[in-house]
């Protein structure tokens, strides 16, 4: 609990801005009996209208928005629906990334399961979702740091269209390379390097 509420970086009457812990579920189930939604209503038990605007993987850090109140999560699913939000990503990628800037749209079958657990593919008939990967900095043939930009929201969205670019997510144990994430453990590298850096939303309300 204290985790969470110390990792809150903006808040006003309408919402709150979690930089949420990489390897913290952001509601509880599938293993896990509490997220970053169960910690903060806990810890303010008067805010009975606390709501997840939106997802981030449990392995994914970074900016993820709750709701106070009803009227801002309506009006921020409506801007998210729309396609009005702004989602900057900070990932590691493995190799070096000679793509340059790269915009990808592939649709997406968030549907399939493997082992019982949900497995995204690229399909003709899923959903279309699109990502502007540019490079950031090199570090040798080894790996590449990244900002993504995403004009969609789709389920592993960034992860699949990395890795089906050839450049799967530094520490991807769903998507990525067994060998190349044991190559990257070797330099300290123990997670999944993917971080929602930046979110931009309209003040609910504002229009």
């Amino acid at each position: 609990q204290k985790l969470i509420t110390e990792a809150i970086v903006y808040e006003d009457g309408d919402l709150l801005v979690v930089n949420k812990p990489a390897g913290v579920a952001v509601h509880g189930g599938s293993g896990m009996s509490h997220g970053v939604i169960e910690a903060l209503r806990s810890a303010r038990p008067d805010a009975s209208e606390l709501e997840l605007v939106h997802r981030l993987d449990r392995e994914t850090s970074g900016c993820l928005i709750v709701a106070k109140k009803r009227s801002a999560l309506r009006d921020l699913h409506a801007q998210l629906r729309e396609g009005t939000t702004g989602k900057r990503y900070l990932a590691l990628v493995c190799g070096k990334w000679n793509l340059g800037t790269k915009r990808i749209e592939l649709a997406l079958d968030t549907g399939e399961r493997r082992s019982g657990e949900r497995h995204v593919a690229v399909r003709a008939h899923g959903k279309m979702a699109v990502s502007t990967f540019k490079p950031v900095q090199f570090f040798s043939n080894v790996a590449t740091l990244m900002e993504v930009l995403i004009d969609t929201g789709k389920t592993h969205q960034i992860r699949v269209h990395a890795a089906y670019a050839g450049h799967p997510v530094a520490g991807d144990d769903k998507y990525g390379d067994r060998e190349q994430n044991a190559a990257l453990e070797a330099y300290g590298l123990h997670r999944m390097f993917l971080h929602a850096a930046a979110i931009e939303v309209r003040r609910p309300g504002s229009l």
